[in-house]
């Protein structure tokens, strides 16, 4: 079956419906084919992708032919162009049907997200613009038209991924290009990837490392010097594959930046939206344990009995209690994404955080309350929501705004204006 014939298939009602919650055209074309997708394909295949903490290879086949790998791709260049919210909402209908495939596609779309649409709200010199928008067409076309997968190893095992100091993995000047050092833990995509994102610090002779030189730069997987080590067997998202990645005198030539040098800290400066982006996957993965308990206890999940459990008091409290929590998520996200842009007010980037942490603790909370629900059959692996529960507790976890540092930022900022000390 080919994508096109997706569309004589039956479709689950979008988590966000396009005529009450005002989408574009464009939201709710990309959104539709994104459930068409991933329920059809994707979900099959979930089940073993978790089983066996093995990559979702098949899926980015599927998403290459759909057009998805160049979501974020400006139209000029030959994709979809969708801009910060268009992209948040699509990835939250994948995350509906395989949290893994929509975690690690994050990663790959932020490679044209943040160099896309993001950095053209951003000050450059006329010269810096114009070697930038040459350098990404290259990697544009890459994906494009080889099917391409980028990643974006973020964390490497201290503060750095928060923003609080610089990022270790350090690139070094040298003749027509840069030499790279250092390693990345939890790097989602790794062994493969066919390229790597690198967020690290420039090295200056004699300087201290700052997170004003930021560099981001695309490493290819092949490149002498990468290796991937060790094992991947976690509690959740096992199909993500976040092995570890090391990096020993790697080249690249000065064409594989992503961003011109010190961009990327005015980015995550002027742009701090940008680090919502693993919250669709959560929101996704709210949706569907809602979906699975209704869908449960109405005696209509395929492949179980047609025994009905909706008459019980207890179920119905079940369900409104997920019901009342996952509108709320809703609401506040969606608005926060609305929000996203340039320069956002203190109350936006606030609202941001709030919204972040909501969706992140909240998935865990309504895939608990849909265990307790269900009962008994919601352990079984042969069933979605046992999976749903595990990757759902990942996401508070997860740099650069775990649930901690959502926290901690919201007190400080509700407390604090700008400036304000207790000297």
């Amino acid at each position: 079956m080919t994508i096109a014939d997706l569309d004589t298939l039956d479709m689950d009602a979008p988590i966000y419906d396009p005529a009450a919650f005002r989408l574009t055209d464009q939201e709710a074309e990309l959104t539709s084919l994104a459930r068409r997708v991933a329920k059809a394909r994707f979900a099959p295949r979930a089940e073993r992708f978790d089983r066996e903490a093995i990559f979702p290879t098949e899926n980015y086949k599927d998403m290459h032919e759909a057009g998805l790998l160049g979501i974020c791709v400006p139209r000029e260049n030959g994709g979809h162009g969708a801009p910060f919210r268009a992209y948040m909402l699509t990835a939250a209908e994948i995350g509906r049907y395989c949290g893994a495939t929509a975690l690690t596609w994050n990663m790959h779309v932020c490679s044209c997200l943040w160099t896309g649409a993001l950095t053209d709200d951003l000050e450059m010199t006329a010269e810096q613009r114009a070697t930038h928008e040459a350098r990404r067409a290259t990697h544009y076309a890459r994906i494009l038209d080889e099917g391409a997968i980028y990643s974006q190893p973020f964390s490497e095992g201290g503060a750095a991924a928060a923003g609080a100091v610089p990022f270790s993995t350090g690139a070094k000047k040298v003749d027509g290009g840069w030499l790279i050092n250092g390693k990345k833990i939890f790097a989602s995509l790794s062994g493969h990837a066919d390229y790597y994102g690198i967020l690290c610090g420039e090295m200056k002779e004699g300087e201290k490392p700052s997170r004003r030189d930021t560099m981001y730069i695309a490493v290819p997987a092949t490149a002498e010097g990468v290796e991937v080590v060790g094992d991947w067997d976690p509690l959740g998202m096992r199909g993500t594959v976040s092995r570890t990645l090391l990096f020993k005198d790697v080249f690249v030539p000065d064409d594989a930046q992503l961003m011109p040098r010190g961009v990327y800290y005015q980015a995550a400066s002027r742009w701090p939206h940008m680090f919502m982006t693993l919250s669709p996957t959560y929101m996704g993965i709210a949706q569907a344990a809602y979906d699975f308990t209704v869908a449960y206890l109405r005696g209509e999940w395929p492949g179980l009995p047609p025994v009905k459990r909706r008459m019980y008091p207890t179920k119905q409290i079940g369900v409104a209690q997920m019901r009342l929590m996952l509108e709320q998520t809703k609401a506040l996200w969606f608005q926060a994404i609305t929000e996203a842009g340039p320069d956002p007010s203190r109350e936006q980037v606030m609202r941001a955080w709030a919204a972040h942490y909501t969706v992140m603790e909240n998935a865990n909370e309504i895939c608990q309350l849909a265990v307790r629900t269900c009962g008994g059959q919601s352990m079984l692996k042969s069933l979605p929501l046992e999976r749903l529960y595990r990757d759902s507790r990942c996401g508070s976890l997860m740099l650069p705004w775990t649930a901690e540092i959502c926290l901690d930022r919201l007190g400080r900022d509700s407390l604090y204006q700008p400036g304000e000390t207790d000297a």
